[in-house]
């Protein structure tokens, strides 16, 4: 059985929640990646941004992203998944909630984080050819609700 922790890309950074979204995006560029976890100050998960976020909602808002806080973005639902879960659990909450990806939890402290390309790398042809196409045909959201 292959679990989340197997499928996951290991150390995943947060960003502060008191930290600004010009932050945020810096680190987005620096470590390659298209969204970052929103970490509280108490080092739990609080939401996730995405680059798509820091676009749409902040600066074509007219806002500054030096001025607006990462926390401000951790509203609403979060899907995560737990670290022993297996992968066919994982991809279920990723169909279910339509999301492209998912952090990955252990005793309440995240651990990782798991996307698409995780996915491709370690699912059959046909389950990730149902992913996407329960994902996509929905238009699917970055992890919350």
């Amino acid at each position: 059985m292959t679990t989340a922790r197997e499928i996951m890309h290991q150390g995943a950074k947060c960003v502060g929640e008191d930290e600004s979204l010009l932050k945020a995006a810096q680190m987005m560029r620096d470590l390659e990646v298209g969204s970052l976890p929103i970490c509280g100050n108490d080092n739990r998960l609080k939401g996730i941004i995405t680059d798509r976020d820091l676009v749409i909602k902040c600066i074509a808002q007219g806002r500054d992203p030096a001025s607006v806080r990462a926390g401000d973005f951790a509203q609403g639902g979060l899907y995560w998944v737990d670290a022993s879960e297996d992968a066919d659990a994982v991809v279920r909450t990723m169909e279910e909630h339509r999301i492209r990806r998912v952090p990955v939890l252990e005793n309440n402290q995240l651990v990782g984080m798991i996307s698409e390309a995780d996915l491709a790398q370690h699912l059959p042809e046909d389950k990730l050819a149902h992913f996407v196409e329960s994902v996509y045909a929905s238009g699917g959201s970055s992890g919350r609700r």
